[in-house]
């Protein structure tokens, strides 16, 4: 006789998966620590490429760093990048003198799982910040994590051009019926301290 087993993930709809609990309309550098502490978080981990800096970036720009030293003095942050590069996302995390994992492979949850753990913090208290739903927000809810959508960080003379990969994400978020807006909103439909 066999028994059928079914997870907790496995009942969440597709909207709740992918929908963002906070979404930005700007970079990070526009999660200020006010917004962090309304929303009582006392950790971020943060994906990497374009998110804190464009792709292909090897420095973190002044303001960045500006960021970081202003956000950790009410969160502990930890680095999480789907980039297989190590040097390159080493230099960015030795620059901002952050912790970080590489080569995550986001939406799995096992690198963000060590990040979490490494953080020591219920994970309810920890935001996934992030400029991609199928990887960042996806990771992040199926852990149970308060997730932050941001406008991805492209150099000056990329911002103008379309971003495909991204587009392709909210039309398909909205789809499955995620609401996807350029304005800072908090969805409290669901309690995401019941999810491991």
């Amino acid at each position: 006789m066999s028994r059928l087993y079914i997870t907790k993930f496995e009942l969440m709809t597709w909207n709740e998966l992918l929908q963002p609990d906070l979404i930005l309309s700007s970079s990070i550098l526009s999660l200020t620590p006010d917004i962090i502490q309304r929303y009582n978080l006392k950790g971020l981990v943060l994906d990497v490429d374009e998110t804190l800096v464009p792709f292909k970036a090897a420095v973190a720009s002044p303001e960045l760093t500006e960021w970081v030293r202003q956000v950790r003095q009410v969160a502990s942050l930890w680095l999480v990048s789907n980039n297989i590069s190590e040097n390159r996302i080493s230099n960015i995390a030795r620059a901002l003198d952050l912790p970080y994992y590489h080569g995550a492979a986001k939406p799995s949850r096992r690198k963000v799982r060590a990040a979490l753990a490494e953080m020591n913090l219920p994970v309810n208290q920890v935001g996934m910040v992030g400029d991609r739903l199928f990887t960042d927000v996806l990771v992040g809810n199926r852990l149970g994590m308060f997730t932050i959508l941001v406008e991805p960080m492209m150099h000056p003379g990329a911002a103008l051009r379309s971003h495909p990969v991204r587009n392709f994400e909210v039309w398909a978020s909205e789809i499955l019926g995620a609401t996807i807006s350029p304005k800072e909103k908090r969805f409290t439909k669901r309690n995401k301290s019941s999810r491991k």
